[in-house]
């Protein structure tokens, strides 16, 4: 046996390792930070998760918050001039308000590969408070992300199905047609 015919064969499993099926169950749906796969059918505790990030966003958007205004008086402290006051508020707002409309846009449509959010990684970190508020607001109407996942799991499993359905006996054991 050469080289390549070796490189060919499939590999047996290993011993112990239980074997994969060979007839697929169709796409398996894509798991959501904190929630997993609990989105799909609502269970294991999806509606405490979904307390529980709501929770956990606006807690860490409070505390953000505190946080920015000690900075801010710390400025006010260092006699840093009102102008320099004035344009780091403003600035943290506009960041804030930036990140929430683009953290609010991902729980409805994939990015693009080639899209500018890299470049938007910055920005959304200073403006952490609009996403932290973006995720809270969400968790009252769902999982962050989810509409979005479950289409696309729908249609995945709609394919899958159609797919299969399609499918007659076993292609192998036909009679080839006949040429007229």
């Amino acid at each position: 046996m050469s080289d390549d015919q070796r490189d060919q064969t499939p590999a047996e499993p290993a011993a112990g390792a239980p074997a994969q099926p060979a007839v697929s169950t169709g796409p398996e749906p894509e798991p959501i930070r904190f929630f997993g796969t609990t989105w799909v059918n609502h269970d294991g505790g999806y509606l405490a998760r979904r307390a529980g990030v709501a929770l956990g966003a606006l807690a860490l958007a409070v505390i953000g918050a505190f946080l920015l205004r000690f900075s801010y008086e710390g400025l006010e402290i260092g006699n840093v001039g009102s102008f320099l006051s004035i344009s780091v508020v403003v600035l943290f707002a506009i960041a804030s308000s930036i990140a929430f409309v683009k953290t609010w846009e991902s729980f409805g449509r994939r990015q693009a590969p080639s899209s500018d959010e890299a470049a938007l990684k910055g920005l959304k970190a200073i403006g952490f408070i609009g996403s932290l508020i973006a995720y809270f607001l969400r968790c009252f109407a769902e999982a962050p992300g989810e509409k979005l996942r479950r289409t696309e799991y729908e249609h995945a499993s709609a394919e899958f199905a159609r797919r299969r359905s399609s499918r007659t006996g076993n292609p192998a054991a036909r009679r080839p047609k006949r040429k007229k």
